[in-house]
């Protein structure tokens, strides 16, 4: 294990996080994404994670190593800056949207490239696979999909009384009620597990095969496209559909937000699940 990654996995239940949904719902959606994954997939991601590293365990290295001097290169990976209109109008083009920087579209068929490519070191296909398994969540939650007021970081609000945003919100403290606490092993197994049987016998049931009707993994661009334009509609249907400054997040706006939150992190465990499949079918 390389050091970042390292200090990622002792940091995974001892810290919280304001970073993309948060380290509960990272863990979430990758937890979700083991319990479909084949034997065959199973075998494979071991492989190149390592034996006794778990998909959970590493599923938010990617937001510590941003932040870090050798790490810093990978910040617009984690997002897609649609310059789109909500909530009038929602909409992610990529020639448009993604930057010379790059962004998560480009980064998931950069990655999913690149774990694929056996003449690249062990240490670099571990890095493609943990930058996979953090921005296949990514791309689900929706102000990672948005423009407007940097994402919704800059649209002030307050969480039971505290001072906070938007953004960190989608992120991490309605998901974290949701769950039913902060980051820890059993919070996320039992949030996982809820969602589970949703997406098996539940509400998902009929919708799940919907959510990988693009799981190609040799039109890598065109499925993330496809999965941020999906969570992207969301800005103008919910997220963003009224002028949530100043208000208290805590109360009516959570409670609307609930089925939204389950829904995407939902999908972005299936989905990954799917793609995992998918590349060790391939291997």
């Amino acid at each position: 294990m390389h050091p970042s990654t390292a200090f990622a996995v002792s940091l995974l239940f001892a810290l919280p996080c304001a970073h993309a949904w948060g380290v509960v719902g990272h863990a979430t959606v990758a937890t979700i994404a083991n319990n479909y994954l084949t034997s065959t997939a199973k075998t494979y991601v071991a492989g190149i994670l390592g034996n006794d590293v778990s998909m959970a365990s590493i599923a938010s290295w990617a937001d510590d190593y941003r932040y870090t001097t050798a790490g810093k290169f990978s910040a617009p990976y984690h997002f897609i800056d649609a310059e789109d209109s909500p909530p009038t109008s929602c909409s992610v083009n990529f020639s448009r949207d993604c930057t010379t920087k790059g962004c998560s579209i480009s980064a998931i068929a950069n990655y999913t490239a690149r774990v694929q490519d056996t003449s690249l070191s062990a240490t670099n296909r571990m890095e493609a696979m943990e930058f996979l398994i953090h921005f296949l969540g990514d791309i689900t939650q929706p102000l990672h999909d948005e423009a407007e007021e940097v994402g919704g970081n800059d649209i002030s609000v307050t969480w039971d009384g505290e001072d906070t945003n938007l953004h960190a919100c989608w992120d991490t403290q309605m998901v974290e009620k949701i769950a039913g606490g902060e980051n820890s092993t059993a919070t996320v197994d039992s949030f996982a597990a809820t969602l589970i049987a949703q997406i098996d016998n539940g509400t998902y049931a009929s919708q799940k095969e919907d959510w990988v009707s693009c799981v190609d993994i040799t039109t890598a661009t065109d499925c993330a496209l496809e999965w941020a334009q999906d969570a992207n509609g969301l800005n103008c249907l919910y997220v963003l559909q009224n002028d949530e400054s100043g208000i208290e997040l805590d109360g009516t706006y959570y409670t609307g937000a609930v089925p939204y939150i389950e829904l995407q992190i939902s999908k972005g465990g299936y989905r990954l699940g799917a793609w995992l499949n998918a590349l060790a079918a391939a291997a």
